[in-house]
């Protein structure tokens, strides 16, 4: 009977000894994962918006009828927190939300939109070197 359990124990190291050399790689070496220069997937800015009108009304809400929380002005650089779709008279109509001197919507139509901040300020400006719009 003492035979069998020094075999069974003897088994149990062999397996394990089995398990341990396999799980071994021999002469080669595990790269370091490097994460990729890519932004992250979730970020509270979603980009940067230059006024291109000579000025527009930031909306509390995105809809026409809406209260004015102010204005901005041709060339002004605004943080872009959302984009909505809205349906107005029938048609659809984009705004955007933005964060600046206030925190609300504008028309996207009244905006440049540029991935990074460095984008925006460049072509503000050149909107506020321009000639301006009318």
């Amino acid at each position: 009977m003492r035979v069998g359990v020094s075999l069974c124990s003897g088994q149990v190291l062999a397996l394990t000894l089995v398990i341990l050399l396999g799980a071994c790689k021999h002469g080669s070496e595990e790269m370091p994962l490097i994460p990729p220069v890519t932004p992250p997937l979730s970020r509270s800015v979603i980009g940067y918006g230059v006024i291109s009108s000579s000025y527009t009304h930031v909306q509390n809400e995105p809809a026409p009828e809406s209260v004015s929380l102010g204005y901005l002005r041709r060339g002004s650089v605004a943080e872009i927190l959302e984009r909505r779709i809205i349906t107005t008279r029938g048609a659809p109509e984009a705004w955007i939300r933005v964060n600046t001197t206030y925190r609300g919507w504008i028309k996207e139509a009244d905006v440049q939109i540029y991935d990074n901040e460095a984008q925006a300020m460049t072509a503000s400006e050149s909107l506020s070197s321009g000639p301006e719009l009318r």
